[in-house]
């Protein structure tokens, strides 16, 4: 388990702002993340901003970043980490409940990873890329088919948009992709079989 820095919770840059110059971006700088930036940008999409040490065992740790439906918080976050510092290359899990990445997998999986998401290049290019995941059976255990048919995409929305918003407050580019083949990323990051593969968000800095 990997500690990762204390998010910043404030910033020079306003929501008008990064609503205002969010895009998605597909071409970043052959420079590496820094490791607080990876750090902000996971808090962003799924971070504890209320612990909750003796509520209902599915919030697992409290209130979060993102809303999500009956706050069953079904979606898992993996990073995909090449070039980063202090991190050595490897697939990571995200723990919001401390702030801690979970090492899955040793080594750069950029380009295995492009080739799971039909070879679009961003995702090899960059320098790191945030993979969504989710867990259905903790939303539609309460709400049945609606769950996976609605709220889960609902609470996909919610957290990949702060992403978009906290990259332009640290001039990172991010794009959300959906096009990929299951299989070969569940393979990739070696998910559980209760886990499926949602959302790939390539991460670097941007192009002045």
């Amino acid at each position: 388990m990997i500690s990762l820095p204390t998010p910043n919770y404030n910033s020079k840059t306003s929501i008008e702002n990064a609503l205002y110059k969010r895009r998605s971006i597909r071409s970043y700088k052959n420079e590496p993340l820094a490791i607080e930036e990876v750090s902000q940008l996971l808090w962003a999409a799924y971070g504890i901003t209320r612990k909750i040490e003796k509520g209902p065992a599915y919030i697992r740790g409290g209130l979060r970043t993102a809303p999500s439906a009956g706050a069953l918080y079904p979606l898992e976050i993996y990073l995909i980490a090449g070039n980063v510092t202090s991190l050595e290359p490897g697939i990571y899990k995200y723990r919001p409940q401390d702030h801690k990445l979970e090492m899955i997998l040793k080594g750069d999986k950029r380009n295995e990873l492009c080739v799971a998401g039909f070879n679009q290049k961003m995702i090899k290019n960059a320098p790191a890329n945030i993979v969504y995941s989710a867990i259905y059976k903790r939303t539609c255990k309460k709400y049945g088919i609606r769950g996976r048919e609605r709220y889960v995409c609902m609470d996909l929305g919610h957290s990949a948009e702060n992403i978009y918003l906290q990259a332009v407050s640290l001039n990172i580019g991010t794009c959300g992709i959906g096009s990929f083949s299951d299989i070969k990323v569940k393979e990739v990051l070696n998910m559980p079989k209760e886990e499926e593969p949602l959302y790939i968000m390539p991460i670097g800095k941007l192009k002045n």
